[in-house]
C-alpha cells in the first residue's frame, strides 16, 4: 500500500528541477563552503609550501577520562560483535537481523557521539572511529548503519546547528531508540546540488515537501530523516537549499524501493518519495539557504568514519596475508618468502600503519578543535578509500583462486571461510560515496588554492571589471612578493633538521623531504595558475595530481609523528619506526611519479578522444559484443506526485 497523503496542498506549486548553468552551479557550491580560515590548518599550510610540523607534533592525545570511557565501551562492543553477530548470515540474507540492531541500541551504540546529557555515551572522535572499525570488521553493514546514523544523520547536524529545543527533542531518541538517515542525493542530482529539485514550500507554520531522494542509507529502517530541500524565494522567505528534521512515518512519505548493491549487502538503502509532506518550521535546521553549508560542515568530521573502516580493512588484510602466506607453500618454501608476494605483504603492512596514523591524527585534531581540519578530513577520506581498495586487491591476489572464491564456497569444501572477495566488493563504494575520488580532488583543490583565489581571483575572473582586476593585481603583487621567496629554501635543506626523529631507524630525512616537496608542490601550483589562469579549474587531471601529492605528504608526516609517539610511549617504537620508514620510501616513489605526470601526461589527447567518443567517432570499436543491460531510462522519472508503489519502510522495534 502507498503511504497515506494529507489533503492539504502547498501554498504554491513545487518548482520543477532548476535549469542551472555551469557558472551558477559553481556559485552555489562556492556559497556553501566555509569562506574563512579562523584556525590554523596543517594541510592548508602544506599546500602553500609551509611545513608546520608544530601543528601535529608532539602528537595530540586524548584526556585520560576519555580513554577510560572509550576503552570501557570498546570492551563491551567487542564482546557483543564476537558473540551476537553472524557476519556470514548478514551477507547471505542481505540484512542485519532485528535482534542485532536492537542489541546495539541496548548497548548505547546509537549514541556513541551524543552528549551524555542527552542520553549518549559522549565518546571522542578517536574512540568513535575505533568503535566503527571494530563493528565494521565484524560486519561492514553494521559499521555503515552506525556511521550513517551518527556521522551524517540527525545527531551531527543538530550538534553543530540545532536549537536547544531540537536537541532536547531529538537527541535522546537518537541516542537509544531511533535510527536516522541523511537524504541529499536525488536520481538526477549527485555532486551538483544546484540542480536539487526536492521542494519545501512554506505554508503557514509548516513547510510542504515534494520530491524523490535516492540512495538513502538507513532510509528503509529510519525513524528520523535529515532532508535537504529547496525553499522557493518569496516574501518573508530567503529561500535556497535548506535542512529539515523529518519524522520518517509522516503522512506522504513512501520508501519505494530497498536498493541492492555489489557489496555492503546488509545495508538498508532505499528510494524515498515525499508527496505533500508537512514539516513544522520548528524542525528546520539553521536558516533557509544554509542546507549545503550544514551538509559540508557535517562532513568535515563525518568523513572520518570512512578512513576508520579502511583501517579495519587493512588490519584484517594484514592478518590474513600473514597467516595464509606462512601456511601456503610453493616451490619448497612459504609464498611469503617469494619476493613477488612479499612485496605485497610489505605494502599492506606499511599502508595500514600509515592509514591508522592519518585517521587517528585527524580524529584527535577534530577532538581538540584547535585546528581547521576540513582539508585533513577530506584528505583522510580520499587517501584511505583509494589505498584500502588497493590493499584488498592485493590480498585477493595473494590468495589466488581462493581470493576469488566466496567464503561460503570455501567452507562448503572444507576450507577456512575467508571473505576476501567480499571485502573487495564492500570497499569499492568508499571511492564513491561521501564524495567520490574525483569530487574530493576538486573539493580539496579548491581549498588548497584558496589563498591564491583570495588575492588573485578577480584577476582571472572574466566577469570582473577592469577596476576590479587592477585592484586584484595590486593585492596579488603584494602577496606573491612575500610568498614566492619563501619557497626557495627551508629546513628541508639542512642535514640536521628534525633530528628528534633520528633513532636506530632515521625518519628525519623523510620529514626533510616533506618540507622540500611541500615547497615544490606550492611552486607547481603557482606555475599552473600562471599558465592557465581562469582555465585552471578545467585542468582536473593536474589538480587531481596536486591533491594526491599533498595526500602522500600528509600521510608521510602522520606516519612519522605516530612512530615517534609510539616510541615515546614504549609501544613497539622500533617496529613503528621501521613501518614508517618503509611507508615513506614507498610514498616518495609515488610522489615522484605524480610530479612527473604534472607536466608529462596525456590530458590533452584524452580530451580529444573523449569528444570523439561522445560524437560517435569510435562506435565501430563497440562492434562484436551484446549489451546485456535491461530496458529502461538511464535516470528514473522523479516527477512530484503521490507514490504508486508499496511502502517498504521497516522501522526496527
Amino acid at each position: 500500500m502507498s503511504a497515506p497523503t494529507t489533503p492539504s496542498s502547498p501554498a504554491t506549486p513545487p518548482p520543477s528541477r532548476p535549469a542551472v548553468s555551469e557558472r551558477e552551479a559553481r556559485e552555489v557550491a562556492e556559497a556553501a563552503r566555509e569562506q574563512h580560515w579562523r584556525k590554523p590548518s596543517f594541510a592548508k599550510e602544506l599546500f602553500l609550501g609551509r611545513f608546520r610540523l608544530d601543528l601535529i607534533h608532539p602528537h595530540p592525545l586524548p584526556a585520560d577520562e576519555a580513554v577510560q570511557r572509550g576503552e570501557a565501551f570498546l570492551a563491551k562492543l567487542r564482546d557483543f560483535v564476537e558473540t551476537r553477530v553472524d557476519a556470514a548470515r548478514i551477507e547471505r540474507d542481505a540484512r542485519i537481523p532485528d535482534e542485532v540492531i536492537n542489541g546495539l541500541k541496548e548497548l548505547g551504540a546509537l549514541g556513541m557521539k551524543i552528549d551524555p546529557k542527552y542520553g549518549g555515551l559522549g565518546l571522542t572522535q578517536v574512540y568513535y572511529n575505533k568503535a566503527l572499525a571494530l563493528a565494521g570488521s565484524a560486519s561492514p553493514a553494521i559499521g555503515v548503519l552506525l556511521s550513517a546514523h551518527q556521522s551524517i544523520g540527525v545527531p551531527q547536524p543538530l550538534k553543530l546547528f540545532g536549537t536547544q529545543e531540537q536537541k532536547e527533542k531529538f537527541l535522546p531518541r537518537c541516542a537509544r531508540t531511533d535510527i536516522s538517515a541523511f537524504l541529499l542525493t536525488e536520481p538526477d542530482v549527485g555532486s551538483d546540488p544546484a540542480r536539487l529539485a526536492t521542494s519545501a514550500v512554506p505554508d503557514g507554520d509548516d513547510y510542504v515537501l515534494d520530491g524523490v531522494k535516492l540512495w538513502t542509507t538507513n532510509g528503509v529502517v529510519a525513524d528520523l530523516l535529515v532532508v535537504m530541500a529547496r525553499v522557493p524565494r518569496s516574501e518573508g522567505h530567503k529561500g535556497g537549499i535548506t535542512a529539515f528534521v523529518v519524522e520518517a512515518d509522516s503522512p506522504g512519505i513512501t520508501v519505494e524501493n530497498r536498493n541492492s548493491f555489489m557489496g555492503l549487502r546488509g545495508i538498508e538503502n532505499g528510494v524515498t518519495r515525499f508527496h505533500r509532506v508537512r514539516v513544522p518550521a520548528a524542525h528546520r535546521i539553521g536558516e533557509e539557504g544554509q542546507g549545503l553549508k550544514i551538509a559540508l560542515t557535517t562532513l568535515n568530521t563525518g568523513r572520518l568514519s570512512l578512513p576508520a573502516s579502511c583501517v579495519a580493512a587493512g588490519k584484517w588484510c594484514l592478518k590474513i596475508a600473514r597467516e595464509w602466506s606462512a601456511a601456503r607453500e610453493q616451490w619448497g618454501k612459504p609464498v611469503a618468502q617469494h619476493e613477488a608476494v612479499g612485496s605485497k605483504i610489505s605494502f599492506i603492512a606499511a599502508t595500514t600503519f600509515a592509514l591508522e596514523a592519518v585517521t587517528d591524527l585527524a580524529s584527535q585534531m577534530a577532538d581538540e578543535d584547535r585546528n581547521d581540519i576540513r582539508i585533513e578530513g577530506a584528505l583522510a577520506k580520499l587517501y584511505a578509500s583509494e589505498m584500502a581498495w588497493k590493499m584488498a586487491d592485493e590480498l585477493v591476489q595473494i590468495r589466488g583462486g581462493r581470493g576469488f572464491e566466496t567464503a561460503e564456497s570455501l567452507a562448503a569444501r572444507g576450507e577456512r571461510a575467508v571473505p576476501a572477495e567480499q571485502l573487495l566488493r564492500d570497499l569499492r563504494i568508499n571511492r564513491i560515496f561521501e564524495g567520490s575520488t574525483e569530487i574530493m580532488h576538486l573539493l580539496i583543490a579548491r581549498e588548497a588554492v584558496d589563498a591564491h583565489l583570495s588575492v588573485a581571483g578577480d584577476l582571472i575572473d572574466p566577469g570582473k571589471s577592469l577596476s576590479d582586476k587592477a585592484k586584484a593585481g595590486a593585492n596579488a603583487g603584494v602577496f606573491y612578493a612575500k610568498w614566492l621567496p619563501k619557497l626557495v629554501a627551508g629546513p628541508g635543506q639542512l642535514p640536521t633538521a628534525y633530528g628528534e626523529f633520528k633513532r636506530d631507524v632515521d625518519l628525519s630525512g623523510h620529514l626533510r623531504y616533506v618540507e622540500r616537496t611541500a615547497r615544490k608542490l606550492a611552486r607547481s601550483t603557482f606555475y599552473g595558475m600562471s599558465r592557465w589562469q581562469g582555465r585552471m579549474e578545467t585542468k582536473q587531471g593536474f589538480l587531481g595530481r596536486i591533491v594526491d601529492i599533498g595526500a602522500e605528504l600528509f600521510a608521510m608526516s602522520a606516519a612519522c609523528v605516530r612512530a615517534e609517539l609510539l616510541r615515546a610511549q614504549g609501544r613497539n617504537g622500533r617496529e613503528a619506526y621501521q613501518l614508517a620508514d618503509l611507508f615513506c620510501r614507498q610514498s616518495r616513489l609515488r610522489v615522484e611519479e605524480l610530479f612527473g605526470r604534472l607536466w608529462n601526461n596525456t590530458d590533452d589527447m584524452d580530451r580529444k578522444v573523449v569528444k570523439g567518443v561522445l560524437a560517435g567517432t569510435y562506435t565501430w570499436l563497440e562492434d562484436g559484443v551484446i549489451d546485456a543491460s535491461g530496458d529502461g531510462p538511464w535516470i528514473a522519472d522523479t516527477t512530484p506526485g503521490p507514490s504508486e508503489k508499496e511502502n517498504v519502510h521497516r522501522p526496527i522495534r
